[in-house]
C-alpha cells in the first residue's frame, strides 16, 4: 500500500552521545512539517525510551521494525555494526545516513556503494564538518591552497573508544581537506602513539598532493582542551592569504596585504584589541617590512552543522539527489585514514 503521507519518514538506529542529537533535530524538523519522524531504536531499551519521551516519538524493539515504518535511516551506532545494519537496510531499498568513520574495512564501504547504487538509494556518511559554516567560506575565500594546518584535540572520550583517534577524529579532517583542495594525494607520512588505550590516541599525518599544497593534521583525545581548527594559506593565481578558522565557535580572521587606501590602525586600538580584547572582533590594519597587513574577521552566519546535515539528507532522499558527502566521498577518507592506521601500527622503533 502506498504511503499516502508526501513527507519522508525517518527513523534514528542508536541514541547515544550523538543519536540522541539526530532525534532532537528530526523532532524539530517534524514540528517544522519537514519529516515524519517515526521513531528510534537502541540496543538498550531503557535509553531509547528515555530519548523518545524527551523528543516526543516511538521507540522500536527492533531494527527490523523501524525499517518496517521509515523511508530513511540514519545509523548511529558503534562503528562494529555499521556494515552489517547499512548492508541490510541498503537491501531492503531504505536509505541511508551512516555515521562515521562508514565501516571498518575499504572492501565494505565498496559494497555498501555498489548497494545502494543497485537500489537507486540515497546513501550519506557523517562527515558533519562538511556542513560547518566555516567550512563553505573556506572554500570561497582561499580557493588555491597551498599549505593546511588542522587540530583537532579532546579529552578522552566516554565513546567511539572501539577506534583509533585517526577514525575517530582525524577523518573529519581527511574529508575536509580531500574535499577542499581537490587534488590526488601523492604521499603520506604519518606517525601515532597510544596513551590510554589500545590504539593511537595522538597522531600526525602529513599529505602531499599533486598540485604542490601540503597539508599538516594533528588530532589528539588525550588533551586537557578542546580544539578544532584550520589554518590555510592560499596563493597562486590570487591575492595571498592566511585564513585562520575555529569550526566551534564558527569565526576566525582572514590576513592579507592591505589595499593603497588602508590606514594604519592607531597602537591604542591594537593593544586594547590584543590585551584587553575590545575591538578584538574589528579590522585590524598593521605594518610589517614596509608593508601593511589586514587582519579582518570573516564573514561567517553560524549555524548547527548536524542539522544543516540532516536537512541536506532529507532533502537528496526527496529529490534523489547525490550527498555532498557520499559514500564514494567518505571511501576516500577512509582508505586514507586507514593508510595512515597502516602505517602508525607498522612503525617499530
Amino acid at each position: 500500500m502506498a504511503n499516502p503521507d508526501p513527507k519522508i519518514r525517518v527513523a534514528v538506529l542508536g541514541t547515544g552521545s550523538l543519536g540522541q542529537h539526530h532525534a532532537r533535530i528530526y523532532s524539530e524538523l517534524q514540528k517544522a512539517g519537514q519529516v515524519r519522524f517515526a521513531g528510534v531504536y537502541d540496543s538498550h531499551a531503557e535509553t531509547a525510551k528515555k530519548i523518545a519521551a524527551k523528543v516526543e516519538t516511538k521507540t522500536f524493539d527492533s531494527i527490523a521494525e523501524a525499517a518496517a515504518s521509515a523511508d530513511a535511516l540514519n545509523i548511529v551506532t558503534p562503528t562494529t555494526t555499521h556494515f552489517e545494519i547499512a548492508k541490510s537496510l541498503l537491501s531492503q531499498g531504505k536509505h541511508v545516513l551512516v555515521e562515521k568513520p562508514m565501516t571498518d574495512s575499504s572492501a565494505q564501504a565498496a559494497e555498501l556503494i555498489e548497494i545502494a547504487q543497485r537500489n537507486n538509494c540515497v546513501l550519506q556518511v557523517g562527515h558533519v564538518e562538511r556542513f560547518n559554516p566555516v567550512f563553505a567560506f573556506l572554500q570561497t575565500a582561499a580557493p588555491e591552497p597551498r599549505f593546511i594546518e588542522c587540530h583537532r584535540l579532546s579529552p578522552f572520550p566516554a565513546r567511539s573508544t572501539d577506534v583509533g583517534v585517526v577514525l575517530d577524529l582525524m577523518i573529519h579532517d581527511l574529508d575536509a581537506v580531500l574535499a577542499f583542495v581537490k587534488s590526488p594525494v601523492t604521499s603520506v607520512d604519518a606517525v601515532g602513539i597510544p596513551v590510554l588505550s589500545k590504539s593511537e590516541d595522538i597522531a600526525n599525518a602529513r599529505l602531499r598532493f599533486a598540485n604542490g599544497c601540503v597539508a599538516n593534521l594533528t588530532v589528539s583525545r588525550v588533551s586537557p582542551e578542546r580544539m578544532r581548527k584550520i589554518r590555510v594559506f592560499s596563493g597562486g593565481t590570487t591575492t595571498p592569504s592566511y585564513i585562520s578558522l575555529d569550526y566551534r565557535a564558527q569565526e576566525g580572521y582572514i590576513y592579507r596585504i592591505a589595499r593603497d587606501d588602508e590606514q594604519e590602525t592607531p597602537l591604542l586600538k591594537k593593544i586594547l584589541a590584543a590585551k584587553l580584547g575590545v575591538g578584538k572582533d574589528s579590522t585590524i590594519v598593521s605594518e610589517f617590512a614596509g608593508k601593511k597587513v589586514v587582519r579582518e574577521p570573516v564573514p561567517i552566519a553560524k549555524d548547527e552543522p548536524l542539522k544543516l546535515e540532516l536537512q541536506h539528507f532529507v532533502d537528496c532522499v526527496r529529490e534523489r539527489q547525490t550527498p555532498m558527502v557520499s559514500g564514494e566521498s567518505a571511501k576516500r577518507a577512509l582508505d586514507l585514514a586507514f593508510e595512515i592506521t597502516r602505517q602508525i601500527q607498522s612503525f617499530k622503533p
